[in-house]
This record gives C-alpha cells, structure tokens and sequence, in this order.
C-alpha cells in the first residue's frame, strides 16, 4: 500500500512548502485539484517538482473533458520532465457547480463522457511521438512537424487514472470499462463519487469493482500487475465515511490510500492543520 493526501486549500507557494512537508514526512504523493477559474493545478505541480525529489504530485481530480487534448498533454508532459517522472493525471467528469457553470455551460454526462475518451485518446497519442493522427467527433489532430516537444520521462505517457463508477444492476459498466484501459481507478459506487462524496464505498464493493476490472483487464490481455486502485479516506477527521484501519482496504484491493481532508477550512488555521498532518506522516 502506498500513501497520498489531497491538500485542498493552500496558494501555489503555500503547497509547494506543503509538498516538501509531505516529502520529507514519508508521503508517496500529493495531490491538487482544477476549478475552471482559479490557481493553475499544473503551475503548481511544476513548482513542486521543483521543490522535491521524491513524492509524487498529481490532480484529484482534473476535469479532462473540458480541455482541449493538446493543451493537457502539454501541461502534463511538462511537470513530467520538470519532476524527472514524477507525475499522476486523475481524471473525472467533474463536479459542476458554480465556479464552472458562471463560464461553460452544462453539455450533459454523455457528452462530458465522449469528450473524455478522446481527449484521454488524442493525450496518449501525442504522448507516444508522432507521426499522431486522429478524427473524432470533438476532436482532431493530423502529425506535427514542426516545433514538436520532447517526449515525456515515463513512457509511453504519464499514469492515468480515472473514476470508475459501479451502478448495481447495469450490464454495461462504462465508467469501469474507461478505467480498465487506463493506469489507474477511483473506485466509486452509484448514488455518489468523487464528484458527490455522499457515496458509502465498502470492502465488498470494492472487491466487485476490483474483480470487475480484473476482468475487463484480462479480456483485453491488459495485466493487473502495477494497475492502481485509489481509495480516498479520512484518518484524522470527519469528511467522507470511508476510515481506516487501512490493512482492510488493502486486503480488498486497494493500492493507494490517499487522505482527503475536504472538510478543513480555508483559512490559516485549515492550512496550519493541514501541515500539522502532513508532518505527521502516513498512518501505516
């Protein structure tokens, strides 16, 4: 089991000192997170690669539907090569709420869906070198010859993963089926997610979302070996009603704990909190 922590409130030098916190206390990673309008995830991660050597830095999450492929890949390849590989891409819908709805309007899941699928397809693609092409119903790219970037440090792209969603009694699992051609799952349970924390996520459904990806995984001739199952829980305070003892989760599939501390404050007390848990380590 590895160990990460979201750090919901802090500025961009604030969680670059978080980071290095987080790193010299023994964290795996930490991550940030992407309003529509708001502090720059990945300026921020590409400060904190700066700052440390070890831990990893990703995003929890970012909405990808709603870049464009390129731009993101970009963005991404870039505090890739700044962290000599150290980089995570979590992806979702999104949450809509206020901050996004004042500026883009709400194309509906199905859309936000296909988009994400391509944009994740177009990021691989120019991920793996050109000559890259692809046509796609919101999305298109032809190979590129000029001013290309240099390729990323971890190959054949940085990690992703992605919610993964299990609506009891549905055939056909979407959500679960993106996640298994990914790096990575956000395993959640109908009736609530990462984008709607009012979801009881348990052992047993965990191992259903686990076997299920196993599956899909094997029927794709895709292993499951250094595949990442990301539980988000609360040691320390009351967000969320997924607690440890972590061991359990482990036990039903999981690979990463990751401390999600949404219920802190934003203000300097919430951010004094935060590092005081931070410095104390993982719970192992």
């Amino acid at each position: 089991m590895r160990f990460g922590a979201v750090i919901p409130y802090a500025t961009e030098r604030e969680f670059t000192e978080l980071a290095a916190v987080a790193e010299e206390s023994g964290w795996d990673q930490v991550f940030s997170w992407e309003a529509v309008w708001g502090q720059d995830a990945w300026v921020t991660l590409g400060a904190a690669a700066m700052a440390t050597e070890r831990i990893r830095l990703g995003t929890l999450l970012t909405p990808a539907a709603r870049h464009r492929p390129w731009d993101l890949a970009s963005k991404v390849a870039s505090v890739d090569r700044l962290s000599n590989g150290r980089v995570t891409l979590g992806v979702g819908l999104g949450a809509l709420h206020g901050n996004w709805l004042a500026f883009e309007a709400d194309e509906g899941r199905a859309t936000r869906a296909r988009k994400l699928d391509e944009c994740l397809a177009v990021y691989a693609g120019l991920m793996g070198g050109q000559p890259f092409s692809f046509e796609g119903e919101h999305f298109s790219a032809t190979p590129v010859t000029e001013l290309v970037p240099p390729p990323p440090v971890q190959t054949p792209h940085p990690p992703v993963w992605c919610v993964g969603m299990l609506v009891q009694g549905r055939e056909r699992q979407r959500s679960l089926e993106r996640a298994a051609r990914w790096n990575g799952v956000f395993p959640a349970i109908a009736g609530g997610s990462l984008e709607d924390p009012g979801s009881r996520l348990t052992h047993d459904g965990l191992r259903e979302v686990v076997d299920r990806i196993g599956t899909m995984r094997a029927d794709a001739g895709l292993p499951m070996d250094g595949y990442d199952v990301v539980v988000e829980g609360d040691s320390h305070g009351s967000f969320g009603q997924t607690r440890p003892p972590v061991q359990a989760w482990a036990d039903a599939g999981a690979t990463w704990w990751v401390e999600s501390w949404w219920d802190l404050p934003d203000s300097a007390e919430g951010r004094a909190e935060t590092r005081r848990r931070l410095a104390l380590g993982p719970q192992r």
